[in-house]
C-alpha cells in the first residue's frame, strides 16, 4: 500500500521542479506484442533501435501488467483505471471475452476516462488506431472523451462471413471512410495522422493515444517493410512500429515538445507465442494468467525527469496512467478505480515502493490468479470457459499452485505446502477481490455495469447518418 508519507506530502514535493507546466502525454499501445520482442527486452530477432533509444533515454519497467490477456479487457482498464470486471467490460453482452463487430456493449457514460479526465484541464485529446471498446456511435471514442478518431473500431481479423461481419472498416470521428480498410497500409497512416495531430495541437497540451493495430494476426506491413524483417511478417510489422515510433520522437525533437512530453510505449497483452512473437524469458501466452499473456514490455519517457537508462522492478499496471496523468496535470484524484499514481516510481523518488497490495489475474469472469509480493498463486479452478466463444461448455479445470517468480519466473514449482502462511493470506485476497468485483458468476458489491444498448447497427460505407 501507499505509505503514509506519500499520501501527505503534496505533489510539488514528490514531483522534481520545473514539472509545472502541463506535460504532454504520448501512449504508444501495440497489439499482442510480447514481452521479448524488443532489443531493449532481449530480442535478437526484431530489430528495434528506436524503441531501444526509448529505454536508454527513459525508464524500462520490468513487472509491468495488462489487467487482462487479451484486448477489450486490458483497454477498458486503460480508459478508465479500473479492472475491467468493475467496469462490466470483462466479457461481451453475448458472452465472447472482447467485443465483436455490431457490440451492444460499451463503456458506460458515467465512467471517467483518462481523456475525459485531461479535458477537464485544458487537453486536446485524440486517439489513431484500434479501439475495441464499442463500434456503435454512442461507444466510440468521440463519445468517451476524444476529440479525434482514426482508427479501426475492433481487431483486424473480426471478418467473419458466417458472423455476418461487415469489412473491417476504417474510421474517421464516426465516419467509415475506406472498407476493407487497407492493412498493409495503416501502420504508415497511423503515423502521419498522429504528427498531424501533434503539429496542430503543439501550443497547447495533449494527449496522443495510438493503439496500433500490429503485431495482432493476420500480419501486414507497408512496402517499405515488407519481406524485410529476418523474423517473417511479424517482425515485419514490429519493425514499421519502431519506425513509426521514431517518427514521433523525430516529430517532437522538431517541434522542441521532447523536454515536455511524457512518452509511454507497451502492449495490450502477450504475444500469442505464434508467427514469430516471443514472451520470452516468461511462460506462457495470450489468452492465459500465466506471466507471458499478462505481463508486458512499458517504457516511459520524459527527459530530466525520469532517470535515463533506468529499470524499475515494482509492480505497476496500465490502471495507473490514469491516475497518474491526472496527477501530473493537476487534475485531481480520481475516485472509485482500482489504479495508482506511479509518479513517485517513474521519478526515482527515494524509497519509493508499488502501491499494490495484490494484483488479481481475471479471465473473462474468472479469477485465476492473484500476485501478493513475489508470490503468485494460480487458484484451483474446477472448470475454465472457453477462449474464443460464447459457449458455456466448460474447459478443463486444473489444481492449484503457489509460485515464487522472483526464483521461478516460469511458474513451474509449487510451494504452497512449504508456505502455509502464504497461503492464508492468498484465500482472503480471492475472498476479499471476490466479494468486491465477483467470481465466475457471483456479482461483486463494486462491480458497475457497462452500457449495453437494446439493438445495433454494423459499420459500413455509406452508411445512413442517424438522425
Amino acid at each position: 500500500m501507499r505509505s503514509l508519507l506519500m499520501m501527505l506530502f503534496p505533489l510539488w514535493l514528490i514531483v522534481p521542479q520545473g514539472l509545472a507546466q502541463k506535460p504532454n502525454y504520448v501512449v504508444i499501445f501495440c497489439d499482442d506484442l510480447g514481452y521479448g520482442d524488443l532489443g531493449c527486452y532481449g530480442s535478437t530477432k526484431n530489430r528495434t533501435p528506436r524503441i531501444d533509444q526509448l529505454a536508454r533515454e527513459g525508464m524500462r519497467f520490468t513487472d509491468f501488467y495488462s489487467s487482462s490477456p487479451v484486448c477489450t479487457p486490458s483497454r477498458a482498464s486503460l480508459m478508465t483505471g479500473c479492472y475491467a470486471r468493475r467496469v462490466g467490460m470483462h466479457e461481451d453482452a453475448t458472452g465472447h471475452w472482447v467485443l465483436i463487430p455490431r457490440s451492444r456493449r460499451g463503456l458506460n457514460p458515467s465512467e471517467t476516462t483518462l481523456p475525459e479526465t485531461l479535458k477537464r484541464v485544458g487537453y486536446a485529446t485524440a486517439c489513431i488506431g484500434k479501439w475495441h471498446l464499442g463500434d456503435q456511435p454512442p461507444h466510440l471514442p468521440t463519445s468517451h472523451g476524444f476529440d479525434t478518431y482514426y482508427g479501426i473500431p475492433y481487431s483486424n481479423d473480426m471478418q467473419s462471413k458466417e458472423r455476418g461481419d461487415p469489412p473491417l472498416p476504417l474510421v474517421q470521428q464516426q465516419k467509415v471512410i475506406e472498407a476493407p480498410a487497407d492493412q498493409s497500409t495503416l501502420t504508415k497512416r497511423y503515423t502521419e495522422q498522429a504528427i498531424g495531430f501533434i503539429e496542430k495541437h503543439r501550443e497547447q497540451p495533449f494527449l496522443l493515444y495510438l493503439p496500433h493495430t500490429f503485431p495482432h494476426l493476420p500480419l501486414f506491413a507497408s512496402p517499405d517493410f515488407h519481406d524485410k524483417s529476418a523474423n517473417g511478417r511479424y517482425g515485419d510489422s514490429v519493425e514499421e512500429i519502431d519506425w513509426s515510433t521514431g517518427q514521433i520522437l523525430d516529430c517532437l525533437e522538431r517541434l522542441e515538445l521532447v523536454d515536455n512530453t511524457l512518452v509511454i510505449f507497451t502492449s495490450d497483452n502477450g504475444s500469442n507465442g505464434r508467427n514469430g512473437g516471443s514472451n520470452e524469458p516468461l511462460s506462457g501466452a495470450k489468452g492465459s494468467t500465466m506471466e507471458g499473456g499478462m505481463r508486458v514490455p512499458m517504457i516511459a519517457r520524459l527527459p530530466n525527469r525520469i532517470p535515463a537508462g533506468s529499470t524499475c522492478s515494482e509492480l505497476g499496471t496500465m490502471m495507473d496512467l490514469l491516475p497518474t496523468f491526472s496527477a501530473l496535470s493537476g487534475a485531481g484524484n480520481p475516485s472509485a478505480i482500482d489504479g495508482h499514481d506511479i509518479s513517485p516510481l517513474l521519478f526515482a523518488t527515494v524509497d519509493a515502493k508499488s502501491s499494490y497490495e495484490a494484483f488479481y489475474y481475471y479471465r473473462r469472469r474468472q479469477l485465476q490468479a492473484i500476485r501478493w509480493g513475489d508470490w503468485k498463486w494460480h487458484l484451483p479452478l474446477e472448470k475454465t470457459f472457453p477462449q474464443w466463444t460464447n459457449s458455456e461448455v466448460a474447459g478443463k479445470g486444473r489444481p492449484g499452485k503457489l509460485v515464487n517468480l522472483k526464483t521461478d519466473l516460469k511458474e513451474r514449482n509449487d510451494v504452497s505446502e512449504a508456505n502455509p502462511d502464504v497461503m492464508k493470506h492468498m484465500k482472503s485476497l480471492a475472498k476479499a477481490v471476490t466479494d468486491q468485483l465477483g467470481n465466475e458468476a457471483v456479482k461483486g458489491k463494486e462491480q458497475r455495469e457497462a452500457r449495453t444498448l437494446a439493438e445495433s447497427q454494423p459499420m459500413i460505407l455509406n452508411a445512413p447518418t442517424a438522425p
